[in-house]
């Protein structure tokens, strides 16, 4: 008898089990294959050493299971996958030991930002990316004892938090489909080219929408120079002179350009799209971003990007299944 008839049996019903899993965490897997990541070195067997019992598909939808039911950490991720439902619905031939879900998280640091792009180049390929980018950091709350995480102000909520920090371009259906962890809310300026240039390699949009902390002119120069129009606020406390100008894109126009004009209004009203960034915050908080509850600062990069991947599954189920990407769960 296999394992998988041996759980069913601990279950009330075969009747039960299909209830369970056709209205839990069963659908983000029906849509998407997660084998693309048997392509990376980091999961190659050792030459020398036990074979992998447990696949990294299984850990990954098994970590997606947990991050869409809030369970985090090694040791409730692996008390959770211990549940015949949850083991079978992942795809595991038995439940994995906490030795097997630490080995796969450690490994899956060194790519997780890759599986990411992975994921989101699955919704550029089913045209779920618009032309509106927008461009926003959020605060990272971090337990107590991480040591890696230091207090950091939070301008927005004009309040103290103990954490890290995380870019994100988003677009779409509260799509987050570029990011970089970092130490604090605010982020150095390098740290906004990189991301805008990530995300510009998955498509190029018309418009990139930032807050005024974004109105630096290498970050406006670069966007100009691939066709993009950015739009964020002008701040005059950064110049001794500053311009009778709304928005720094009126100034790089003016003196890049003779034949682009943007009236203002066209402006404000484009700008007024960019709180759309902050839903989609929000909606990956709620997968995980919102308190990492990982020890040092590369388990909780790991983690961030667990959730970011988690939103884009959402995001792409709901589309495969016929409902509002922009969802925040599944529909059951």
């Amino acid at each position: 008898m296999s394992s998988k008839t041996q759980a069913l049996q601990e279950v009330a019903s075969v009747d039960d089990f299909l209830n369970v899993a056709a209205t839990e965490t069963v659908p983000l897997f029906e849509h998407l294959e997660f084998e693309f990541l048997l392509e990376y070195d980091v999961f190659a067997p050792a030459r020398r050493g036990r074979t992998r019992v447990h696949k990294p598909p299984e850990l990954f939808r098994g970590f997606l299971h947990c991050y869409y039911e809030d369970v985090y950490g090694t040791r409730p991720v692996t008390r959770e996958l211990q549940k015949p439902l949850v083991w079978l619905s992942c795809g595991f031939d038995r439940p994995p030991s906490r030795d097997t879900v630490d080995r796969f998280l450690t490994d899956l640091e060194h790519v997780v930002d890759e599986v990411f792009d992975h994921l989101v180049e699955q919704a550029a390929a089913r045209g779920l990316l618009d032309s509106t980018y927008r461009i926003d950091s959020t605060h990272v709350e971090a337990i107590p004892w991480n040591d890696e995480a230091s207090w950091n102000y939070d301008p927005t909520a004009e309040d103290h938090y103990y954490g890290f920090g995380c870019t994100i371009v988003s677009t779409g259906a509260k799509i987050p489909i570029a990011a970089e962890f970092t130490p604090a809310k605010q982020a150095a300026e390098e740290t906004a080219m990189r991301v805008t240039r990530d995300a510009l390699a998955v498509a190029q949009p018309i418009w990139m929408l930032g807050d005024s902390a974004y109105d630096t002119l290498d970050w406006h120069d670069y966007l100009l120079a691939a066709g993009v129009v950015p739009v964020a606020p002008y701040n005059p406390r950064n110049t001794d002179d500053p311009l009778d100008i709304e928005y720094r894109v009126e100034d790089r126009i003016e003196k890049h350009s003779e034949d682009v004009q943007l009236k203002q209004s066209v402006l404000d009203e484009t700008y007024n799209r960019r709180t759309q960034v902050e839903r989609t915050n929000d909606a990956v908080k709620d997968c995980g971003l919102g308190h990492v509850r990982a020890r040092g600062r590369v388990h909780a990069r790991a983690q961030v990007f667990l959730a970011l991947c988690l939103r884009v599954v959402v995001v792409l189920t709901n589309y495969e299944r016929g409902d509002n990407p922009g969802r925040e769960l599944l529909k059951a």
